[in-house]
C-alpha cells in the first residue's frame, strides 16, 4: 500500500538525508535557499526523483551538481505539485544520488505562521513558527513528504533572531548569549544544527523570534539535556511552570520503555496562535502558552509529547490511515505514566475526562461516519485533517486498555510495549503490521491462553466500526470523579427552585477541587439538560469559573452555558465565549489552540450566527492557517 497523501514516488527512490541552507528574511517573509537531497534508489532503472511542493518558488535544481530540466505538475488542492526531476541513467539498487532543489518559499505556505510583533508577547520583534503535521512539510521544503519516509538532516540558517530547530544545535551554543552575544534584530547570525536520528518529514520544524533558553536541572545518570525556550517576557513563568516535572517525566518513561534516542529534548513556548496544545517535534516539542496556569495543574500535557519520543517519533505510522498508532499508543502511554507518577486514580480520571472529547467526536461525524473508525481508508488526495479529532487519541487509548485487561493487566502489557517500541524503532508500520507483532509476542508469551484472550477481542469493531459509543462498555477508577459528580448532581436538582439566592450552594463546594475535577464536574453538567440561565449565571459567579484563567475550565463553562442556543444564557455569554477566543476580553490574549477556538466558535456559531462569523471575521489573521481553514469550515464560510 502506498500512503495516499503523497505524490512521491518514495517505494522507487527515497530520501535518505536532507542538507538545507536557508536565510530567513522577516521582512519579506521568506526563507530562501536549497535543500540538497543525498536520495536512495530502492528500484533498478529509475529514471527520476519525484518531490512534494506546495506554494514554493523553485528556481533551479542540480543533479550530481549538474543543473537539470525539471517538471513542475499542475497543483493538487490538498497533495500540492508533484516535482519530479530526472535522474542519471543506468542507476542500480542501493546507488546514492545528490540532488540540490533552490528555492523560496511564498505566502501560501501553510506550514508556516509570520507573526508581527504585535502579535508577539514581548511586542519588539516578529517571529516565525512551522507546523508541518500531517502534510504541511511540503510548503516548507520540497521533501518526500511522508511518514513512510524517514530521512536525517543537517541545516545551516542565517537571521537577525535566533533560530531554533527540531535538532541538535551545534552553534553557536543553546546556554550562551543569546543570538550569539550579537544584536538581536540587526545582526545576522548563522545557526547550525543536526538531526542523526531519521525522522518523518511532519517533524521538521522551524522557530524564530526574541527567545531566551533556560536549562532545566539535570538527573543524575541520564546522558540527555532538557530545558526550555520562550520569549524573554515569558522564560521565567514558563521555566517555573515546567522545570520540576519535565525530566522526571522523561526518565520515568525511559525506565518503563526504552532509553530516550534523541539526546536533547526542550520544550518552546510559542504565541498564542499555535493551534494545538503541543507538536512532538523531535528534540523541541512546541507547547501553546495556554499551559502557562501558574499552579502547574496542565504540564502533563508534557507527558502526552514526550511520550511521543518513543510512540510517533520512534514507531511511526506508515501514513494517515494508520495515525491511531501514534496518538493511541501516547495517549494510552501518557496515561501509564499518570498512574506512575501519580496514581492510579488519577490514570482512571485521565480516561473519564478523555470520554467527554470521544464522545464529542463521534457525534461530530455522524454525518461522515468512516471518520469514527481508528483505520480510515483514505482516498487518493482526501485531506488527513477532515478527519482531525481526538478519535485516534482517545478511541485509540481506549483499545489498547482494552486490550491490557483482556491479556492480565499492566504487568503482562507493558512488557509487551517495551517489545513493541524495540522492534520496530526507526520504522514505519502499518496496523497489521502492530496486529501480527502482538500475536507474535503472546504466542511465546503466554501461548494458546493469551491468544485466545486476543482472538476474543472484536477486532473489526474496534478498527473499523463507526458510530458514536466504544465497541465495549469501558470501566474506570471513578474515586475522583465522585464528588464532581455529585455536586453536578445537585446542581441539576436545584432547576426547579427559580430564585437562585435561596440556592445553598456556596463557593467552599470546589475549594477542595484540582482543575481536573472542576473540568469533570463541568462536564457532567453538560451530560444533562440545560440548565436555567440564572442557574448557570449564578453557577459562573459563585465558582468564579467565567474568570478563569485555566483555559481548560473556561472552555467547559462556556459549553455549559451554550448548551441549549436558543436560551437567554447562550444569548449573554455567546458574545463573552467569542471575544474570550479572540481575546478581545482585556487580556489580548487569542486561544488560537484548536481545543479551545473550534468548540467554542461552533456553539457561538448555533447562537447566533452572524455574531460568530462577524467576531471570527475582525480576528481570523490572529489565527494560524490550518486552525483558519478548519475554523471556516466549522462555520460554513468555506
Amino acid at each position: 500500500m502506498s500512503d495516499p497523501t503523497t505524490q512521491s514516488n518514495y517505494h522507487e527512490v527515497a530520501t535518505e538525508h536532507v542538507h538545507f541552507i536557508w536565510d530567513v528574511d522577516f521582512k519579506s517573509q521568506v526563507i530562501s535557499g536549497s535543500a540538497t537531497h543525498t536520495v536512495l534508489v530502492k528500484k533498478a532503472g529509475a529514471k527520476e526523483v519525484i518531490f512534494d511542493t506546495a506554494d514554493l518558488d523553485i528556481s533551479e535544481i542540480e543533479v550530481e551538481g549538474k543543473p537539470v530540466k525539471y517538471d513542475i505538475k499542475p497543483k493538487h488542492a490538498v497533495m500540492g505539485s508533484a516535482l519530479h526531476v530526472p535522474l542519471p541513467a543506468g542507476l542500480k539498487i542501493g546507488s546514492k544520488v545528490d540532488v540540490k532543489v533552490k528555492y523560496k518559499t511564498t505566502e501560501d505556505c501553510t506550514a508556516l505562521q509570520w507573526l508581527d510583533k504585535e502579535q508577539t508577547q514581548g511586542k519588539k520583534f516578529p517571529y516565525l513558527f512551522s507546523q508541518c503535521q500531517p502534510i504541511y512539510a511540503r510548503t516548507l521544503a520540497p521533501l518526500q513528504d511522508t511518514p513512510s519516509v524517514k530521512i536525517t538532516y543537517d541545516a545551516e540558517v542565517s537571521s537577525v533572531l535566533p533560530i531554533l530547530l527540531s535538532a541538535v544545535r551545534v552553534s553557536p551554543p543553546s546556554d550562551g548569549p543569546a543570538h550569539d552575544g550579537k544584536e538581536i534584530g540587526k545582526d545576522i547570525v548563522f545557526y547550525s544544527y543536526k538531526q542523526p536520528v531519521p525522522i518523518p518529514s511532519y517533524l521538521i520544524a522551524i522557530a524564530s523570534g526574541n527567545l531566551r533558553y533556560h536549562a532545566f536541572p539535570s538527573l543524575p545518570g541520564r546522558s540527555w539535556t532538557t530545558g526550555i525556550w520562550a520569549e524573554p517576557e515569558m522564560i521565567d513563568a514558563a521555566y517555573w511552570e515546567f522545570s520540576a516535572d519535565t525530566a522526571r517525566f522523561l526518565a520515568a518513561e525511559e525506565d518503563i520503555v526504552t532509553p530516550y534516542r534523541f539526546g536533547v529534548y526542550d520544550l518552546l513556548v510559542l504565541p498564542p496562535s499555535f493551534p494545538y496544545g503541543g507538536m512532538e517535534n523531535a528534540c523541541l516539542t512546541f507547547l501553546t502558552p495556554t499551559l502557562l496556569a501558574g499552579d502547574r495543574t496542565l504540564v502533563d500535557v508534557v507527558v502526552h509529547e514526550l511520550t511521543h519520543s518513543w510512540f510517533g517519533n520512534g514507531v511511526t505510522h506508515a501514513y494517515a490511515s494508520h495515525f491511531w498508532l501514534n496518538e493511541g499508543w501516547t495517549t494510552y502511554m501518557e496515561r501509564v505514566l499518570q498512574q506512575v507518577l501519580h496514581s492510579p486514580a488519577e490514570r482512571g480520571f485521565s480516561f473519564l475526562i478523555g470520554s467527554k472529547a470521544l464522545r464529542d467526536a463521534l457525534e461530530g461525524y455522524q454525518d461522515r461516519p468512516k471518520y469514527q473508525r481508528l483505520v480510515i481508508e483514505f482516498e487518493m488526495g482526501e485531506d488527513p485533517d477532515d478527519a482531525y479529532s481526538s478519535i485516534p487519541y482517545e478511541k485509540g487509548a481506549n483499545f489498547l486498555l482494552h486490550l491490557e485487561q483482556k491479556l492480565g493487566g499492566t504487568d503482562v502489557f507493558l512488557p509487551y510495549a517495551k517489545h513493541y517500541v524495540s522492534t520496530f524503532m526507526g520504522k514505519s508500520i502499518t496496523t497489521e503490521q502492530w496486529k501480527e507483532n502482538l500475536y507474535a509476542y503472546f504466542k511465546q508469551h503466554g501461548g494458546d491462553e493469551k491468544i485466545k484472550a486476543l482472538d476474543s477481542v472484536d477486532w473489526n469493531a474496534w478498527l473499523y466500526g463507526e458510530g458514536t459509543s466504544l465497541p465495549v462498555q469501558m470501566e474506570y477508577d471513578m474515586s475522583l470523579a465522585r464528588q464532581a459528580y455529585e455536586l453536578a448532581e445537585r446542581w441539576d436538582a436545584s432547576r426547579s427552585v427559580s430564585d437562585v439566592s435561596r440556592l445553598d450552594f456556596k463557593p467552599g463546594d470546589v475549594e477542595e477541587f484540582n482543575s481536573n475535577q472542576k473540568v469533570v464536574f463541568l462536564e457532567r453538567l453538560q451530560s444533562y439538560s440545560a440548565l436555567p440561565s440564572s442557574h448557570i449565571s449564578h453557577l459562573g459567579s459563585l465558582y468564579e469559573l467565567s474568570r478563569s484563567s485555566n483555559a481548560e475550565i473556561r472552555l467547559r463553562f462556556y459549553q455549559v452555558a451554550l448548551v441549549d442556543p436558543s436560551s437567554d444564557a447562550a444569548k449573554k455569554f455567546a458574545s463573552e465565549a467569542a471575544k474570550w477566543v479572540v481575546g478581545d476580553d482585556g487580556t489580548g490574549v487569542v486561544k488560537g489552540r484548536m481545543k479551545f477556538c473550534r468548540p467554542v466558535f461552533k456553539a457561538v456559531f448555533k447562537a447566533d450566527h452572524e455574531l460568530a462569523i462577524g467576531i471570527y471575521g475582525k480576528s481570523k489573521a490572529a489565527f494560524h492557517p490550518i486552525a483558519r481553514k478548519l475554523i471556516e469550515k466549522d462555520l460554513g464560510l468555506s
